[in-house]
């Protein structure tokens, strides 16, 4: 698959950034490939920062750097699915405990504005810009947890699928589904209610699971062998 890439851009960050939208998006889909030479000729710069970009996006899971062979973007593993799953659900739990504990009426304002935002996106049917205000969410809830440290880790599983979530985001029905739930874990926490916080943030990550399943049988050459 051949993207379009802008000449404006030429910072390791803002290369890095570019191509985590085109994976995280899927435009560049799993298994292309993706050349470090045709990148760095297209954003005229040396092919050290687009290198450096490589390495963070393989560091995140995202892309395959092999020896004397094509770089491309990695495929989805059922194992590594798992193991993200395990991880941030045990992070998640935590966080939801102490921001239900921690709630005040500054953070219960911060996230009342962000459930008005993601209705706003509902009503006007932009399911694709979904991500960043999902992203937002759950950065809200660890700064009134008061565990920053713990987004970053979030954000690090997050990363492994949030392009199975672009597959499961093309219809009106399942945002909804995610805007409800984002709705009862807020309401949870503002009450200080920290099992019901809990209970609905698990519940939530739990639709991955259906989704995965879906997307595997309709899509197998996104995942490993």
């Amino acid at each position: 698959m051949k993207t379009k890439l802008s000449p404006r851009l030429t910072t390791l960050d803002d290369i890095f950034e570019y191509l985590y939208e085109e994976i995280a998006s899927l435009r560049l889909a799993p298994g292309d490939k993706i050349s470090e030479a045709e990148i760095a000729s297209q954003f005229g710069v040396s092919r050290q920062p687009v290198r450096d970009a490589f390495r963070r996006l393989e560091n995140m899971d995202l892309l395959l750097i092999r020896p004397q062979r094509a770089t491309v973007v990695k495929r989805f593993s059922l194992r590594e699915i798992e193991k993200s799953r395990f991880v941030r659900q045990a992070v998640e739990k935590e966080v939801l405990f102490r921001a239900s504990q921690n709630c005040d009426a500054e953070g219960a304002a911060l996230l009342e504005q962000s459930l008005a935002q993601q209705e706003k996106l509902l009503l006007d049917n932009k399911h694709d810009q979904f991500g960043k205000l999902d992203y937002e969410f759950h950065k809200i809830l660890c700064q009134i947890a008061k565990a920053d440290f713990a987004f970053d880790v979030i954000m690090a599983e997050k990363s492994k699928v949030d392009r199975l979530c672009v597959l499961s985001l093309s219809t009106k029905d399942r945002l909804s589904e995610l805007v409800e739930d984002h709705a009862r874990i807020a309401n949870a926490v503002i009450s200080h209610d920290s099992q019901g916080a809990i209970d609905e943030g698990m519940y939530h990550l739990s639709r991955l699971d259906d989704t995965i399943t879906r997307i595997y049988r309709e899509n197998v050459g996104f995942f490993d062998a």
